[in-house]
């Protein structure tokens, strides 16, 4: 299995700053923390210590699921990650309690990626809000959820290319 360190190199799309805060600090982890009342993983802070938030490079941009969910048969995406911060009309991990609670999501979980009919989360309802949360896919429109992973570093390992996956529209 690869760790957090093996995908830093090109985990992210820097050619545009959508969605990307200001450099992540210390100050700026303890306050979120406080305010979302969890223990952020730490292989997440790496990569936001990286660039706090953005556009996910094309070779990471898709998890492979077990089962069919709204999004496709085979995978969900993951082409942006929420950074933390407050930078003007840009979402980010911060905005969870409000997002959680828009599109009824359960309350114990810390949104890193999504659009808001779709959100994949950091799921602290198993481990408590200190412990090491798992993964997990969210549909809002069809009140679903998938277990995606059991910690952050287990999804970045199984991280892929959306690429890599047929659709209907142009099977492979």
């Amino acid at each position: 299995m690869t760790g957090v360190d093996d995908h830093r190199p090109r985990f992210w799309d820097t050619d545009g700053d959508h969605g990307v805060q200001p450099p992540l600090t210390d100050r700026a982890i303890q306050e979120a923390e406080r305010l979302l009342g969890v223990t952020l993983p730490g292989s997440l802070l790496r990569l936001l210590r990286d660039r706090n938030g953005g556009q996910v490079d094309d070779t990471h941009n898709a998890f492979p699921t077990h089962r069919p969910t709204s999004w496709s048969a085979d995978h969900v995406p993951f082409d942006s990650v929420l950074g933390i911060g407050h930078r003007a009309r840009t979402l980010s991990m911060l905005d969870s309690p409000y997002l959680v609670e828009e599109w009824g999501l359960p309350t114990d979980v810390v949104l890193i990626s999504g659009d808001g009919h779709h959100w994949i989360g950091l799921d602290y309802r198993a481990c408590g809000r200190q412990g090491e949360p798992s993964v997990t896919w969210f549909d809002a429109d069809d009140n679903s959820e998938l277990p995606l992973a059991p910690d952050f570093p287990s999804f970045l390992a199984h991280l892929t290319a959306a690429d890599d996956f047929a659709d209907e529209a142009n099977p492979a």
